[in-house]
């Protein structure tokens, strides 16, 4: 497996040859499936990688919930505001399992912080576009979360265990997600003529930012190579976007939506779509911090930080006041 890894991929990733014995080691280990602890030993670059994947994760869990927050007061039922309330409440969960899994790498969730709000870590491109209508409640699940879980599922297969195991439930409430933003969708496009215009325009706006989550082409990712080769990563981004497309086109179509995308088509040959790239220049500035919310977004995050830091604060001298309890009483 390794080998065929740098054979393909030239001097992205050491030969065995360029590794120490600790590293063949833990590359056998890898290679031979067996979950790394976060005790066992592990290559620095290895676990720098995971803190940036699981940190970035983690933001995104907890940043996805303010386009969707935002929506909880403005749902148009009862049921709708229960629901949406319960996926923000699980995309909360979500954030509080990846930071402790950043945590067993021995990086601290004040540190994480930090590098977000230092823009040193960032956060999936797609929260910095704005939820203009209810609809987009409706495409956020059923594209984004979808994108979401075509990334995510690999993961419950991810060389580290704990990273592997919070993906295991995490999938599951995704699916849940995915599913509630789809009903939404087919509620919209079966209904008044506003209705199905409004789930179109939606479908329109979220259509490329949601091929952007899988991340740049493969030839313009820096960290795919080393990351497959550690198991990190189990699937290429372009694998990834290729299975979203194949899977979200035929769902449009028994929506009777359609993709904004002339070029999109169902190739014979290869068994999949083709379609359009996103424009991968607007991915990059995004990144860059030049989204149409980046700012709103990240000054959510820090008002939010601050805000509790009361809390934070109290928590920590209680738990120094417990600690000196305990060394006097032994």
């Amino acid at each position: 497996m390794y080998a065929q890894m740098v054979k393909s991929t030239g001097d992205a990733v050491k030969s065995r040859e360029e590794m120490s014995d600790d590293e063949r080691h833990f590359q056998d280990k890898v290679d031979a499936n067996i979950k790394v602890e976060p005790r066992d030993w592990m290559p620095d670059d290895y676990r720098k990688t995971l803190i940036r994947q699981i940190g970035q994760h983690a933001h995104s869990e907890i940043v996805g919930q303010l386009p969707e927050g935002n929506w909880i007061t403005r749902a148009p039922t009862l049921e709708r505001k229960a629901i949406l309330l319960a996926k923000v409440q699980d995309e909360a969960g979500h954030g509080l399992y990846l930071y402790c899994a950043a945590e067993t790498l021995g990086v601290t969730r004040d540190d994480l912080t930090e590098k977000l709000l230092s823009g040193r870590m960032k956060y999936s491109s797609i929260f910095n576009y704005p939820t203009l209508t209810w609809a987009d409640m409706g495409a956020v699940g059923w594209l984004v979360d979808g994108a979401a879980i075509m990334n995510q599922v690999p993961l419950q297969r991810t060389s580290y265990g704990p990273y592997s195991r919070a993906m295991v439930r995490i999938c599951k409430e995704e699916s849940f997600h995915q599913r509630q933003g789809y009903a939404i969708m087919m509620k919209m496009a079966q209904g008044s003529a506003a209705q199905r215009k409004m789930a179109q325009d939606a479908l329109n706006r979220m259509w490329y930012p949601s091929l952007m989550m899988f991340g740049p082409s493969d030839k313009d990712s820096v960290h795919s190579a080393q990351s497959m080769a550690w198991k990190i990563k189990i699937n290429t981004n372009d694998e990834l976007r290729q299975k979203f497309v194949n899977e979200t086109v035929p769902q449009a179509e028994y929506l009777g939506l359609t993709i904004p995308d002339e070029n999109l088509k169902f190739n014979e040959e290869t068994g999949n779509y083709d379609f359009s790239q996103p424009d991968w220049d607007e991915f990059f500035e995004v990144l860059k911090g030049n989204g149409p919310c980046n700012t709103d977004r990240l000054n959510a995050r820090r008002k939010a930080w601050d805000d509790g830091a009361w809390v934070r604060e109290g928590l920590l001298a209680h738990a120094e006041k417990r600690a000196a309890a305990k060394v006097a009483a032994e």
